[in-house]
């Protein structure tokens, strides 16, 4: 019962966490995995809102400015990120943002999805089986 206990613990410690770094890694590549330059481009974007996404790019260089911000929840960064992108870009050049850069879908659930697939393959991982005393086998 106490190994039990023991493997339960240490599955809900190390599987169901999602690190601080692991939402900035998420909201970096929100910035690196898109052509920004492509976006003002196809979008016919004035240089207004093409400064004004470059801004919103910078805003977190590091991750000790970004945690400064999130820490207290770290999943607002995808509300507050598409967000403000919406303003810039105004309703119908975002719903076209949405289309081309995530089929259609909200931003926000793509990332989301995202999480709880990384958080899936992290209980995988870490999944403790019993050992049979009598005869070695895992179970």
């Amino acid at each position: 019962m106490k190994k039990m206990l023991i493997a339960l613990m240490l599955a809900g410690t190390f599987g169901l966490t999602y690190a601080q770094s692991d939402y900035y890694n998420d909201y970096r590549r929100s910035i690196t995995d898109i052509n920004w330059q492509r976006v003002a481009t196809d979008l016919v974007l004035s240089a207004v809102q093409t400064t004004q996404l470059n801004a919103l790019n910078d805003r977190y260089r590091d991750y000790d400015s970004w945690n400064r911000v999130y820490v207290g929840n770290p999943d607002r960064w995808r509300e507050d990120r598409y967000y403000e992108i919406e303003r810039i870009l105004g309703r119908e050049k975002y719903t076209k943002f949405k289309t081309k850069y995530y089929k259609g879908q909200n931003p926000v659930a793509v990332y989301n999805r995202n999480k709880n697939n990384y958080k899936k393959a992290k209980v995988q991982k870490s999944k403790v089986y019993k050992v049979n005393k009598k005869n070695g086998h895992k179970h």
